[in-house]
C-alpha cells in the first residue's frame, strides 16, 4: 500500500472518492492518449507520489502527451485538459458549483448545497456573493486600519531586519476574513488567535489525514482536528445567535446569509467555508503580491507612481480602487504567475468530445490551471512576472474563463482581490520592499499554491 503520508495533493484524492463513489468502475480505454496504470490497484498513484504533486505530475504528462491526457486514479479513469482553447470548449457557463465549495465541504463533511437543483444553488451563489460586496462595502474602513496596523508595525522594523511574509500575511488575512465576516467582537486579539489556532490546526489536517487514514490512525490527532473544528463551529454559531433578527451599524458576511431563506446548518456551513477559504486565499494572494514586487524594481516604481496619482495625500476609497487599474493587472499576474489555485475538477455526466476524443460518461475531468497558465499560446513568455500583459484585453478574457475573474470568480477570490488592492495601496506609498539576498523561494502546490517554508523581504522607508 503506498504511504500517502508523503503524498501532498489536497484535491484530486476527495473530490474524486466524493464524486465517483457511486460509480461503476471501469478499465474501458478511452483512445486519448496518456498513462497507464503502474499498479493495478493504485494506478498512476506512484507516479504522483514520485513527482511530488499533482501539479508536477500534470506538468509532465502534459509535455510528454499533449494537450488532453489520461491517467489512472485507482480503476478510475480520469482525463485532464491542459489548454485554455480546450477549457472553452469544456466548460459549462452556467456552472454554479464552486470548486472550493465543494472540496471544502466534502473534506467537513457538510451536506449543504451539494445536491439539489440548479435554481436553488444559483440563488445561494448570488447570496454569497452579494454577502461579500456588502460586507466588504461596510467594512472598507475596517480594512484601511488593519493595513495601517501592519504598516505601522513595518515601518518599525529596522531597515536589516528580515518580516517573515507568509506569517504577517496570514495573520493579517484572518484579521480581515473574521471582522469581515463575523464582525466587531474579533476586535479582541485573543479571539483572533483562537480563530488562528483553529484555523491553522482545520487546514493543516485537510486532506492529509484523510488521504491516508492517519487521522483514524493517531487518536491525539484526531482529537484535535474534531475538538478544533467544533470551537470554530461554537464561535460561528455563537455569532449566528447574537446576529439574528438584530440591526447593527457594521454589516458582516453573517448577516447576508441569516438575511437569506437559509436555516442554522446553512449558516453555518456557508460562514465556515468562507472563514476557511477566505482565510488562505488571502493570505497566499498578498503573499505572492508582495513577494513578486519585491524582485521587480520596475513593477514596484510604476505601481507606486499609479497610487500616488491616484490617491494623491488621501486615503483609498472603493470607488478609487476601479481606478487602480495597474494594481488589478499586478494581483492578476500575481495569480497567473503562482498559480494560485492550480487544479478544479468537472465530473463529466455524460458523454462528451474534446477535439477528436471521446471522453466516457462519469470520467472525472480535471482543469490543469497551473499548466494553462504557463501555455505559451495563450501567455507570451509565460515564465516571466510581467502585469503588462494585462494591457492586452485578451490576457484578461483568458484569466477569466479559468475562474479568476469575470463572473466564474469565487467569491474568496473578489474578497481576496480587494484586500490586496487596500494592502498594496497602504504600503506602497510608505515602503520600498526588498528581497533577501540569496533566498530561493520554492512553491508547494496544494489546493491553494503557497511557499514551501517562509518567504521572507526587507522594508525601507520611502523617500
Amino acid at each position: 500500500m503506498l504511504d500517502f503520508a508523503i503524498f501532498a495533493v489536497t484535491f484530486l484524492l476527495l473530490l474524486v472518492g466524493a464524486v465517483l463513489y457511486l460509480c461503476p468502475a471501469s478499465r474501458q480505454a478511452s483512445g486519448i492518449p496518456g498513462m497507464t496504470p503502474t499498479e493495478e490497484k493504485d494506478g498512476n498513484l506512484p507516479d504522483i507520489v514520485t513527482k511530488g504533486s499533482l501539479h508536477e505530475f500534470l506538468v509532465n504528462l502534459h509535455e510528454r502527451y499533449g494537450p488532453v491526457v489520461s491517467f489512472w486514479f485507482g480503476r478510475r479513469l480520469v482525463v485532464s485538459l491542459g489548454t485554455v482553447d480546450l477549457l472553452k470548449q469544456h466548460i459549462n457557463p452556467n456552472r454554479t458549483s464552486d470548486p472550493f465549495e465543494t472540496m471544502l465541504k466534502s473534506l467537513l463533511r457538510y451536506q449543504s448545497g451539494l445536491g439539489g437543483d440548479a435554481g436553488e444553488s444559483h440563488i445561494r451563489k448570488k447570496l454569497y456573493e452579494n454577502g461579500v460586496s456588502k460586507s466588504l462595502q461596510s467594512n472598507f474602513a475596517v480594512l484601511i486600519k488593519l493595513s495601517e496596523e501592519l504598516l505601522a508595525k513595518w515601518l518599525s522594523c529596522p531597515e536589516s531586519q528580515h518580516v517573515p511574509l507568509c506569517q504577517h500575511m496570514l495573520g493579517y488575512a484572518v484579521k480581515s476574513v473574521t471582522q469581515v465576516a463575523m464582525g466587531s467582537s474579533f476586535e479582541d486579539d485573543q479571539e483572533v488567535i483562537r480563530f488562528r489556532k483553529n484555523h491553522d490546526v482545520i487546514w493543516s489536517e485537510i486532506g492529509k489525514g484523510f488521504l491516508d487514514g492517519s487521522l483514524d490512525k493517531s487518536a491525539t490527532r484526531k482529537k484535535q482536528y474534531e475538538e478544533a473544528v467544533m470551537d470554530m463551529e461554537s464561535v460561528l454559531k455563537k455569532v449566528i445567535k447574537d446576529r439574528r433578527g438584530r440591526n447593527f451599524n457594521q454589516h458582516v458576511f453573517i448577516d447576508s446569509l441569516l438575511q437569506g431563506n437559509l436555516n442554522d446548518k446553512q449558516v453555518l456551513e456557508d460562514s465556515m467555508i468562507f472563514s476557511l477559504a477566505g482565510c488562505v486565499i488571502t493570505a497566499n494572494l498578498c503573499t505572492w503580491a508582495i513577494y513578486f514586487l519585491t524582485t521587480s524594481e520596475d513593477v514596484q516604481k510604476k505601481l507606486f507612481k499609479e497610487v500616488d496619482q491616484v490617491l494623491g495625500k488621501g486615503s483609498i476609497t472603493q470607488e478609487k480602487i476601479e481606478q487602480l487599474r495597474y494594481c488589478r493587472q499586478v494581483l492578476s499576474e500575481t495569480v497567473r504567475t503562482a498559480k494560485l489555485t492550480p487544479i478544479a475538477a468537472k465530473l463529466q455526466d455524460l458523454e462528451g468530445k474534446i477535439d477528436h476524443h471521446v471522453i466516457p460518461r462519469k470520467t472525472l475531468v480535471l482543469y490543469a490551471l497551473g499548466v494553462m497558465l504557463q501555455d505559451h499560446s495563450a501567455w507570451p513568455s509565460p515564465y516571466k512576472f510581467d502585469p503588462d500583459r494585462f494591457v492586452d484585453e485578451s490576457a484578461e478574457k483568458n484569466l477569466s474563463v479559468l475562474g479568476f475573474s469575470g463572473t466564474q470568480e469565487c467569491p474568496e477570490l473578489r474578497f481576496a482581490y480587494v484586500v490586496a488592492t487596500i494592502l498594496l495601496s497602504v504600503l506602497v506609498r510608505k515602503l520600498n520592499l526588498h528581497p533577501v539576498e540569496g533566498q530561493v523561494v520554492e512553491t508547494k502546490y496544494e489546493l491553494v499554491t503557497s511557499p514551501k517554508e517562509e518567504a521572507w523581504i526587507t522594508v525601507s522607508k520611502r523617500s
